[in-house]
């Protein structure tokens, strides 16, 4: 992936994903961009997993993958890889991408304590 861009990225709070959660809207599609083995220790409901180390196996296919109109909530462990997937989600057209400040750990923090923190 790419590492340099210069479009800022929007960012939402954990307390904002949360109500995003709750609100359960078709209009909203998550990304945990975090590893498998991450996965297998915390995550949250509704989010589709691209780990970045798996970009070369989904990158060609992610306009199929996900809606670019649709508001993008992208998910890591504390918000820097996730920011990184926001900024190349933002040069293949999506327009509504969002970074979870904090990421899980953040989450787990603030939000639900019964998110196993690692």
């Amino acid at each position: 992936m790419p590492a340099s861009f210069s479009q800022p990225i929007p960012q939402i709070s954990v307390t904002e994903l949360k109500q995003l959660l709750e609100a359960a809207s078709d209009d909203v599609q998550f990304v945990d961009v975090r590893e498998a083995n991450e996965l297998a220790i915390a995550k949250l409901e509704g989010f589709e997993h691209l780990p970045l180390s798996a970009f070369g196996e989904w990158s060609q296919t992610i306009q199929t993958r996900l809606d670019p109109q649709k508001e993008t909530i992208v998910l890591c462990h504390h918000g820097v890889r996730s920011a990184q997937m926001c900024q190349w989600l933002q040069t293949q057209g999506f327009v509504h991408v969002k970074n979870v400040v904090g990421g899980i750990d953040a989450y787990a923090h603030v939000v639900d304590r019964s998110v196993p923190q690692y």
